[in-house]
């Protein structure tokens, strides 16, 4: 190849390789420049968060406890922000719907969620078909938490945990237990205590909580799970009876019922949460801002005094990373109970 030759190349192979070297390092320039810009943006939007109307999603019928505890949430942060804060129930199928729509949504923190772990927790193992992952919801904060009893008729002859399972097994097929809806907490913790203790107490459904009191209290049936919310009134009253409680400690309210743990129980654990989660994707700036300003709420002695203890409910105030790893552990406690029911998803 002659000398001439050889320079008539660098024209088709140095050259290229050079503009490709210069290309390549300008794209990165530029894809540094877009994600600061991203970033910049997000900060912005951050700091001016919440600049209109914000939406509570509760997935259940008005009403209800986690329903009351966010509407008054709501009003202190209406007034902390200076913008609208309200509050949209979208029931049905187990509180699927309303959770699916949230998880939908634009994350820009304008809608978010305000649920129990029933949504969360346990519908995976309930639903076929379900229309969202709760793993990928974005939590915010765990606001309160309650620890259920496990309640008797007072007609009951048993006035601890060790009394009523002696009393099931020297009569199978007699007591009974109520339940609110497949895969409710009293179904999972009774189901879960006639396998641990080869027990046959008998499953009667209702439709509600307020249908299962009253025939609680009129003795149709023997058994049930409740929180001092829902039941604290009819065991003042004595109207029912708590053989314990199904939590690491005493309840405050009712501090003569043992836990589950210190009557040889310990097995047996059983409660509700109300927590708020945002849409896939939410920026960490917002979902520190929501979750900081409704800790504040949660720690004013006055809100906790109205709307959290005088309803039998413990406020909790969690970080996301706690609500996390809670959702995390739940989720894969129920599992054994779940199958204890013989429960299959539908």
């Amino acid at each position: 190849m002659t000398k001439s030759s050889r320079f008539a190349l660098r024209p088709a192979t140095i050259w290229p390789k050079r503009r490709a070297q210069g290309i390549a390092a300008f794209t990165l320039r530029a894809i540094v420049a877009l994600l600061s810009g991203v970033g910049s943006a997000t900060a912005v939007h951050a700091q001016s968060y919440p600049s209109h109307l914000v939406r509570f999603i509760v997935p259940f019928p008005p009403g209800g406890g986690v329903d009351l505890v966010i509407r008054a949430a709501a009003q202190q942060l209406s007034s902390q922000w200076g913008t609208q804060v309200i509050v949209e129930n979208r029931a049905g199928a187990g509180g699927t719907i309303g959770t699916e729509a949230v998880s939908r949504a634009t994350p820009d923190g304008y809608t978010l969620l305000a649920t129990v772990n029933q949504t969360i927790t346990t519908a995976p193992y309930l639903f076929k078909s379900l229309q969202y992952d709760p793993s990928k919801l974005t939590p915010v904060t765990l606001m309160v938490q309650s620890d259920n009893f496990v309640l008797t008729n007072p007609a009951v002859p048993a006035n601890n945990l060790r009394e009523l399972v002696d009393l099931v097994r020297n009569e199978p097929k007699k007591w009974t237990y109520g339940s609110f809806g497949r895969g409710s907490q009293p179904q999972l913790l009774f189901e879960y205590l006639n396998k641990k203790e080869g027990l046959d107490l008998l499953h009667i459904p209702y439709n509600g909580i307020s249908p299962l009191l009253i025939a609680m209290i009129s003795g149709q049936v023997s058994l049930t799970t409740g929180s001092a919310g829902v039941a604290g009134e009819f065991l003042r009253a004595g109207k029912l009876k708590a053989l314990a409680i199904a939590g690491k400690k005493r309840s405050a309210q009712f501090p003569d019922v043992p836990t589950t743990e210190e009557a040889g129980f310990g097995y047996l654990q059983s409660s509700i949460w109300y927590a708020v989660f945002a849409p896939p994707g939410t920026p960490a700036e917002i979902v520190n801002k929501i979750g900081s300003d409704l800790r504040t709420i949660l720690h004013d002695p006055n809100f906790v005094e109205h709307q959290i203890t005088s309803k039998g409910l413990n406020p909790i105030a969690s970080t996301p990373e706690e609500l996390a790893e809670i959702v995390r552990r739940e989720t894969a406690a129920l599992k054994t109970m779940i199958d204890a029911a013989k429960i299959q998803p539908e």
